[in-house]
């Protein structure tokens, strides 16, 4: 699949991930169909996507006129047929469980053109877990997108043993057409560059936290002053969402078998009571 030849894009998942990619390709000329099974989350990524431009309007980055024209070129559906069917690349973005990702693949792959690229957005799973859904190994890629995704214009493309190096290129040149930095991951390995470098800071803070050693707070604080930047881990992760990080802590303990992977008791513990962070109004902080 050649890059020039990429018109339309299709967003599976309208979460909090999902509408920020479609809104970055539609910032960036690109056609989009967003779709999900909830009108309910499809009718909430239209009104945050509306109050970030909005935002990104009042702060000069962008135009009113631009503003329209990235409406315009977003489409919000809950029929997977009419959003994929004409598509040139597929970004998913559901939740980060592999029999659902498999689900949507075995799909999209009878849904799509033959020249189509499946990609997906997986915090920490391997495509190789997802290519035999499909009749198109070679076209799938993992596309990894950071939260939120103008204000970290990263993403790292990874290929499974069995993708094409047509299709990393395309993946990757995407991406700068989308406004990013491209990052090759070299092989398949579970959790990119980044999320393996963040998740040894999220491991060593819940563990910090979980043995009494330091409150929340303080574990923030000394992160956020130690190193310069304006958050803490827990911030962060309350940030993503605490589901979330706790289903990427679980695919690493399946992976690994490693009592040292498993999920540590104060993080299972806020999810259970649905303290999930800043989409629930509270998870290690109060929003």
């Amino acid at each position: 699949m050649e890059i020039d030849k990429i018109k339309k894009i299709c967003v599976v998942g309208a979460g909090t991930m999902g509408h920020q990619i479609a809104l970055q390709c539609a910032v960036h000329n690109y056609d989009v169909h967003l779709v999900d099974n909830s009108k309910e989350a499809l009718a909430k990524a239209q009104e945050e996507i509306r109050k970030i431009l909005k935002e990104r309007v009042t702060l000069k980055e962008i135009s009113s006129d631009s503003m329209q024209k990235t409406l315009s070129r977003i489409s919000y559906t809950t029929d997977l047929v009419k959003a994929a069917e004409d598509a040139d690349f597929i970004i998913e973005a559901v939740p980060e469980n592999v029999e659902i990702k498999r689900q949507i693949f075995s799909q999209l792959d009878r849904i799509c053109p033959t020249h189509t690229i499946l990609a997906t957005n997986s915090s920490s799973i391997r495509g190789s877990l997802l290519v035999d859904a499909t009749k198109r190994p070679e076209k799938m890629v993992n596309m990894h997108f950071l939260n939120p995704v103008w204000v970290r214009p990263l993403v790292e493309v990874m290929g499974s043993p069995v993708t094409s190096e047509e299709t990393i290129k395309t993946t990757a040149e995407l991406g700068k057409r989308i406004g990013l930095t491209p990052i090759v991951v070299n092989g398949e390995v579970t959790g990119y560059v980044f999320n393996r470098l963040w998740r040894a800071i999220k491991k060593a803070a819940l563990d910090i936290v979980d043995k009494g050693y330091a409150s929340v707070e303080d574990v923030d604080r000394a992160f956020m002053i130690g190193i310069g930047v304006p958050f803490g881990p827990f911030m962060g992760m309350d940030a993503v969402g605490l589901d979330v990080i706790l289903a990427i802590e679980e695919q690493w303990y399946k992976e690994s078998g490693d009592e040292s992977d498993k999920p540590p008791k104060i993080l299972v513990e806020k999810v259970k009571k649905g303290e999930l962070g800043v989409k629930t109004g509270k998870g290690f902080h109060q929003y």
